[in-house]
């Protein structure tokens, strides 16, 4: 009889990834679903109901609500690699992981997967506090249902998640100030690329953006600091005439910090002529930040093993579950310069994955 391994490795993709095709969950690309399917007839795939409900007699749902990624900014395709990784493996355990991902521009959508989410009575659930307004209604009725929650990647304050997993934004903030004063020296002028919005959880920008002021004062060291504000970064054009204007007025600027994982973004738009005396420093190895790495155009991308994140997230709620272990309040991962010289080595076990899930 085919089993599901079986199908797994005619697809050359993993076991979870077929697993959420025949269960019509998301997390799988169209694509992917199609030869799977397609794969599943072929092959007269029936499902063992008599396995499958053996092996899941004492089940634990965890839901999660996290960003839809999308082919302008991949940030959030790495976390899901994490996530799916890990929803392989606990599910032996009788852990199910339930995906739910909203549009990041549209905190209706936010609200509207969560009220689907709940519908499911998950015994815990892992979300990224993207909307602040709308996730204190959430978790108000997460803890009238007694049911934990962690917070991933996103860090969000007066809140009684269980857990937070992500970076610590603050020291990785004060570590870019240290590279651009290692790159441009003191008396140097500073671009910081902001996105205006009062809907947003902004408090992992805000501490890094903190954290790289406060390298040069706490070291007593000159510098001024330029903000450019845009409402969005979808207009390359308005992007590429306000950049360029800056830095053909002002020749003081040295270097560019963008403190989110939209740096390939303003990166594309500076001219080659501005581009030769700017340093850039801006976070996560999404793959256009990997590219403008290679092409010298990014200095320093600072990792925050997003993928490592989510996979860590569904591990550490199925031990609370399974075990009744408590995660860390605060679990933080590794602050990773990565450079052109060390970018291939940097994300192996993400890329390794990526070459299975085709997520």
């Amino acid at each position: 009889m085919v089993t599901i391994k079986d199908i797994a490795r005619i697809a050359n993709v993993s076991v979870g990834t077929v697993d959420r095709v025949i269960h019509n969950r998301q997390g799988v690309s169209e694509k992917t679903k199609v030869k799977v399917n397609k794969i599943l007839k072929e092959n007269n795939f029936k499902i063992n109901v008599i396995a499958r409900s053996l092996a899941m007699k004492k089940k634990y749902t965890v839901a999660v609500l996290i960003p839809e990624f999308r082919e302008e900014n991949l940030f959030w395709k790495s976390p899901l690699m994490g996530i799916s990784k890990a929803s392989d493996e606990v599910l032996s355990f009788g852990v199910e992981v339930e995906l739910f991902s909203f549009n990041q521009s549209d905190c209706d959508s936010y609200l509207k997967q969560f009220e689907l989410l709940i519908k499911l009575n998950p015994k815990a659930v892992i979300l990224a506090p993207f909307f602040l307004k709308e996730t204190k209604l959430m978790v108000s009725k997460l803890e009238a249902k007694g049911i934990p929650y962690m917070f991933l990647n996103l860090e969000a304050e007066g809140f009684n998640n269980c857990s937070f997993i992500g970076q610590d934004s603050y020291k990785a903030g004060y570590l870019t100030g240290k590279l651009m004063y290692l790159s441009t020296g003191d008396n140097s002028t500073y671009l910081v690329s902001i996105i205006n919005s009062n809907l947003f959880n902004n408090i992992v920008i805000e501490k890094r953006i903190k954290g790289f002021e406060d390298f040069f004062k706490k070291n007593k060291i000159k510098f001024k600091i330029r903000n450019v504000n845009f409402d969005d970064l979808e207009d390359d054009n308005l992007i590429s005439k306000t950049i360029n204007t800056l830095l053909n007025d002002d020749k003081s600027i040295k270097g560019i910090l963008v403190p989110s994982s939209r740096i390939a973004t303003i990166s594309n738009c500076i001219s080659e002529q501005n581009l030769v005396n700017i340093r850039l420093i801006g976070f996560d190895t999404t793959e256009q930040n990997i590219e403008q790495l290679r092409k010298n155009r990014i200095t320093f991308l600072i990792s925050q093993k997003s993928f490592n994140q989510g996979y860590t997230a569904v591990n550490e709620m199925a031990d609370y579950l399974i075990h009744n272990k408590v995660p860390q309040k605060k679990i933080f991962f590794p602050i990773e310069i990565v450079t052109k010289e060390n970018e291939e080595f940097s994300q192996r076990n993400k890329w390794e994955f990526n070459s299975l899930s085709n997520i």
